[in-house]
């Protein structure tokens, strides 16, 4: 199977589990959540079925889909007025506009739940999933995503742009957490070292990010899928704006030979994991 299709069919089973999850529930936050989770990349789910796959376990699709749900909850929150106040997501109206601000918060808040909901349900020793779920509480809250995104939206009211090191910081919660947690999914449910993927996962979220500095500043925004440029007219601290574009793909590329390298001790097992790294830079969208 080719890395796209394996991409493909960890996306598809996500969106299908949290479907099935919601298939007694008949109100209109449900058909919101569900417009969330669709239509994305599928990258985390994917990430937590290899690192899963690796470790000798052929069905995580109940914390891949976790995964997708608590990734939509930080979408639907983040477009909303009071934050980002973006109109469109993957191409299609934000859940705020397609429905209104009251349903995106519930849609919001109902993934999330979710998500903890369907990473109880991840096979393994019980310990481990404990552990699995405690990881991604983490990795959620306010030493991880949440403290990112308080972070990026202070920044906009301060009165000095940040510098480097502090948008490493900031975006290895706000983008990063979610997906260090995707990656080192598989070593946390059967109880493994968790160091090869976790440098894995570091390397690849700040790629990722740097990469979606890149397409804010030359992407197409049909293709994106959402309004470009909107930081730089913002005067927002970003890698592009610190290092500028060539120093930023140079980083970038940097990153990916790192994630490549940590997963030496895999050896051909994570080829899909090593050819997500490079697809993540050569990404339009």
């Amino acid at each position: 199977m080719s890395f796209k299709a394996a991409v493909q069919r960890a996306r598809d089973a996500a969106e299908a589990r949290i479907a099935s999850a919601l298939a007694d529930v008949d109100l209109p936050v449900a058909d919101a959540m569900l417009y969330a989770v669709r239509g994305g990349k599928g990258l985390r789910a994917f990430l937590v079925v290899e690192s899963a796959r690796l470790h000798g376990i052929e069905d995580a699709i109940a914390p891949a889909a976790a995964i997708e749900c608590i990734h939509g909850y930080s979408l639907v929150h983040d477009d909303m007025p009071c934050m980002d106040d973006d109109a469109l997501r993957r191409g299609r109206p934000t859940v705020h506009v397609r429905w209104d601000e009251v349903t995106a918060v519930l849609a919001g808040d109902a993934l999330q739940s979710l998500g903890f909901e369907l990473v109880a349900e991840a096979k393994g020793e019980p310990a481990h999933v404990l552990a699995l779920g405690r990881s991604l509480a983490r990795a959620t809250g306010v030493r991880g995503m949440v403290g990112g995104q308080a972070m990026d939206i202070a920044a906009e009211c301060a009165a000095q742009r940040l510098d480097l090191g502090q948008v490493e910081v900031l975006q290895a919660g706000k983008t990063g957490a979610l997906i260090h947690w995707s990656a080192m999914a598989g070593a946390l449910l059967v109880g493994a070292d968790t160091d090869p993927l976790a440098r894995y996962g570091d390397a690849l979220g700040r790629a990722f990010q740097i990469q979606d500095d890149v397409l804010d500043v030359e992407g197409d925004a049909a293709t994106v899928g959402k309004a470009l440029g909107k930081d730089d007219g913002a005067g927002k601290a970003t890698f592009v704006s610190l290092l500028g574009l060539d120093e930023a793909k140079r980083r970038a590329a940097a990153l990916v030979t790192e994630a490549c390298d940590a997963l030496s001790v895999y050896g051909e097992d994570a080829d899909d994991l090593r050819d997500l790294a490079r697809y993540v830079i050569a990404r339009d969208k």
